[in-house]
């Protein structure tokens, strides 16, 4: 039974999704920590972090909401991403995992929006 957001899958890969972005972005160039490391840094951290506030806001519509939001976020980190690895930054080995990761908590997201906002059967 979910009690809070910890309990959702989709949180739970959210935050290992920082994990693997914080590793990808920590060898960015230096001058690059205010621009893109830090947007990409961001994009991530938003997205378990607004599936932990939609889930605590108490209603099905504020919670896909927030789910949007989160799924917003994870676009934005995807095009981030590209540009990124279009300039050579970090690793290609990384980008292979963060991908991995990203498609599946979008794909996850996707499917929680769908059912929220489906009619409920009564």
């Amino acid at each position: 039974m979910i009690q809070s957001h910890k309990d959702l899958l989709v949180w739970q890969k959210g935050i290992d999704l920082v994990l693997v972005i914080y590793q990808l972005t920590k060898d960015f160039p230096k001058e690059e920590v205010y621009g893109l490391t830090s947007q990409i840094r961001r994009a991530a951290i938003s997205i378990p972090s607004n599936i932990a506030e939609g889930r605590n806001r108490g209603t099905r519509k504020d919670f896909a909401q927030f789910l949007r939001i989160a799924f917003g976020s994870g676009a934005e980190l995807e095009t981030q991403l590209l540009i990124a690895r279009k300039l050579s930054f970090g690793q290609e080995i990384g980008y292979n995992k963060v991908d991995d990761q990203l498609n599946e908590v979008m794909r996850m997201l996707n499917a929680m929006i769908h059912k929220l906002t489906q009619p409920s059967k009564s």
